[in-house]
């Protein structure tokens, strides 16, 4: 019996490590459910996944874990804006009404990161009602941002477009979230504005 079983053991173990090997395999390619779950949830589809699996640890994040990755590529976008609109207004050639225009636009851009910073804290402490309310803030600051710039072609509008996007992940989210709480059978919770001083994480 000795002789047998030392016969087959270098089989058991060529079987064992390729099992390991399919294992490890079929477990590395398995998508997050709750990626599919948001981006089935917004427009732009493959934006979206692209975001969220930005994140080496995306893979197998929570609902509140992807709410934060996509807050803070959209913090990220939000930034680039900000410096592209800083180095225009100091183009001595541009238009006098345009500069003030980018003047408008940065003051409000400067509103939507801080309100970027409020969702995540929102976020953190799972208040997802609020986390909506300041989502909606930064899209309408972005607006009027929008609405500062003559004209509907210069480089602001069409990273706008990318912001909005991505804040719409955030949202997807945020609104997955609250649906899973009602499931669970907890209370949403009233959405109530935030004191602007209660919440200022820094971003990583």
């Amino acid at each position: 019996m000795e002789v047998i079983t030392t016969k087959y053991l270098p089989l058991l173990a060529i079987y064992l490590i390729l099992l390991h090997h399919q294992i490890t395999i079929a477990y590395e390619i398995v998508p997050n459910d709750n990626i599919n779950k948001v981006c089935a949830r917004v427009p732009n589809k493959d934006l979206c996944v692209q975001v969220l699996t930005s994140d080496p640890l995306s893979q197998h994040a929570s609902l509140q874990d992807l709410g934060m990755i996509s807050l803070k590529v959209a913090s990220a976008n939000a930034t680039g804006i900000l410096t592209e609109v800083k180095l225009m207004i100091n183009d001595p050639d541009l238009n006098p009404g345009i500069q003030q225009g980018l003047a408008d636009c940065k003051a409000t851009l400067l509103d939507a990161e801080s309100q970027l910073e409020d969702t995540m804290a929102a976020l953190l402490s799972k208040s997802k009602q609020d986390a909506q309310v300041w989502l909606k803030a930064a899209l309408a600051a972005i607006d009027t941002c929008d609405a500062s710039i003559p004209g509907d072609d210069d480089i602001i509008s069409k990273q706008s477009v990318v912001f909005r996007q991505l804040c719409e992940i955030a949202v997807a989210i945020s609104k997955a979230m609250t649906k899973d709480s009602q499931a669970l059978g907890q209370a949403p919770g009233q959405a109530q504005v935030p004191s602007q001083q209660t919440f200022r994480p820094l971003l990583n």
